[in-house]
């Protein structure tokens, strides 16, 4: 880990993916880096410091100052990334944050830094690690059910693999207990083939895959859901992030 999360009582420090957006503020009318509030409070509630991470060339260097890593959520990931033709329904391209973020991914992969996927950051994930997306759910599963409001979040069922770290995240560690998890949802994309070294580890009613990670052998934390936990009220996914990026056990890549 870092030096900075390694002091004596230290917060440690998570960088969170931003995204480039025109915005407005007061009489301001420009392009901003953005994110939405909610992942950097959640971050700090989880007792760690965010660090915003603007979609910039060489972005990766932070790596080694960082303790932790949340992809977060956003726009489709450029089809050519994962060898496809565009479909007409996916989302404009943003080579820029593309970019960044697998260069961001594969920094703390090398570092062994602890990471949490959100949303579009399990896909960037998936994609970094070989493999593809569905580009429009609905015509898939024939409904909006992973996206039913254009300005905010639905909600639906997930099912959690026994055994696995989300799991134990989310505190499904009794095998005779089959109660789902009801999560924040709004995406339109979703993991088709898994990427390597990638386990599917909860899925929707519809067969979704909702959550996948990275063998422990591999990796000590790399962890991604399709779903919001920033748009909700349990904090276990972030708080075990930082638990994570606390840990003074060595880690490599």
């Amino acid at each position: 880990m870092s030096d900075i999360g390694d002091r004596p009582g230290g917060p440690p420090l998570i960088g969170i993916s931003a995204y480039r957006e025109q915005a407005r503020w007061g009489t301001w009318d420009r392009p901003a880096v953005l994110l939405p509030e909610r992942y950097a409070a959640r971050v700090a509630q989880a007792g760690a410091i965010p660090v915003l991470l603007p979609p910039l060339a060489g972005i990766e260097a932070v790596a080694g100052r960082l303790d932790g890593l949340v992809l977060s959520g956003g726009g489709d990931i450029e089809p050519a990334r994962y060898g496809a033709e565009r479909d007409p329904a996916c989302g404009p391209a943003r080579p820029d944050r593309d970019e960044a973020e697998l260069a961001l991914l594969h920094g703390a992969l090398e570092h062994g830094l602890p990471v949490l996927g959100i949303c579009r950051g399990m896909q960037v994930m998936n994609v970094a690690l070989g493999g593809t997306l569905i580009q429009h759910l609905p015509d898939v599963v024939g409904h909006d059910g992973h996206s039913p409001d254009a300005g905010g979040y639905g909600a639906h069922e997930v099912s959690v693999a026994p055994g696995s770290r989300l799991a134990s995240i989310l505190n499904r560690t009794d095998l005779t207990d089959h109660l789902p998890v009801v999560v924040p949802t709004h995406h339109h994309q979703a993991v088709d083939r898994l990427g390597d070294g990638l386990a599917a580890t909860a899925w929707a009613t519809d067969g979704t895959i909702e959550a996948a990670e990275l063998d422990p052998a591999r990796h000590p934390f790399a962890v991604a859901v399709q779903w919001h936990p920033e748009a909700g009220e349990d904090l276990s996914l972030f708080r075990a992030l930082v638990a994570a990026a606390r840990s003074p056990e060595p880690v490599t890549a």
